[in-house]
């Protein structure tokens, strides 16, 4: 069911996927711009097939198979033959029209092309190709290979058929698939950014420490991580980025990011992938 895969990007969202397709049967190829950015991706995945294997929960013959069936390559042209291609680099729709352009004019005319994109309009992305149909939002959960919700999201243009292939896909995969029509942020990201937003409000204005804040959300809220705590998670730039995509979207100031994460990101301190964001690591 799964078929021929590509996926475009190999960093912490990319790689999940490949991996997930690839422990389901799929046939994957994973793209990057660089043979080193490949390679650091193939390196996590096989870490992660290995943590797998080390707690029974796929054998070693599984993982060495679903490696086995990842091909790294830095060229766009190689997803000719690709059944579906899952586009996952970063939140900067610049690079995202670059992408989709090339793969419409390269990828056969049946293939669906989708986006991980948390926070882009579907329908902008559509708009670029000659396929709006077949144009479609994958939205995974980090860490993909744990998460289960998939959020599948329509741009104006999707097809039924498009959307009922990637939902039966999804499901496949051993995910829950929830569809979203396309508005700024979708379900997930319009509910949870002005959330964290609003915790980022809450440290900079001096209504309690991190820790309080994070601790209140977690008890209280029954939470499994605290607001601050999943920012940092996530990426500082990221929240930055989707609030910014929010208040542009929508037009309301509601959506207005906290000048304190503006200045983390500015700074630099984007969490856990710097070691330093309203946390240290």
């Amino acid at each position: 069911m799964v078929g021929k895969v590509a996926v475009i990007g190999g960093g912490t969202m990319g790689n999940g996927i490949a991996q997930v397709f690839a422990t389901q049967g799929a046939d994957v190829q994973l793209v990057d711009v660089e043979a080193a950015f490949l390679d650091r991706a193939l390196g996590t995945i096989e870490k992660n097939l290995g943590r797998m294997v080390s707690k029974e929960r796929i054998t070693q013959e599984a993982a060495d198979a679903a490696r086995a069936r990842i091909t790294p390559t830095t060229s766009l042209e190689d997803t000719a033959n690709r059944d579906l291609v899952v586009e996952a680099v970063p939140e900067k729709f610049a690079l995202k029209r670059t992408i989709f352009e090339t793969l419409d004019a390269v990828t056969n005319e049946a293939c669906i092309l989708a986006s991980n994109t948390s926070s882009i309009s579907i329908t902008v992305i559509a708009s670029v190709t000659k396929r709006a149909d077949r144009v479609i939002g994958m939205h995974f959960m980090n860490p993909v290979p744990i998460m289960k919700l998939v959020e599948v999201i329509r741009g104006n243009d999707t097809s039924d058929a498009t959307t009922e292939t990637v939902v039966e896909m999804t499901k496949a995969l051993g995910k829950v698939p929830v569809t979203a029509e396309d508005y700024p942020g979708f379900v997930s990201n319009r509910v949870l950014m002005p959330m964290i937003n609003e915790a980022i409000f809450a440290l900079w204005e001096g209504v309690a420490t991190r820790e309080a804040i994070d601790e209140i959300m977690k008890l209280g809220m029954a939470h499994p991580m605290g607001p601050l705590a999943l920012a940092d998670f996530i990426g500082l730039d990221v929240c930055l980025e989707i609030m910014d995509v929010l208040r542009e979207g929508f037009g309301d100031d509601k959506y207005r990011a906290c000048p304190l994460l503006r200045r983390k990101v500015a700074a630099g301190h984007l969490g856990r992938k710097t070691e330093r964001g309203f946390y240290e690591y």
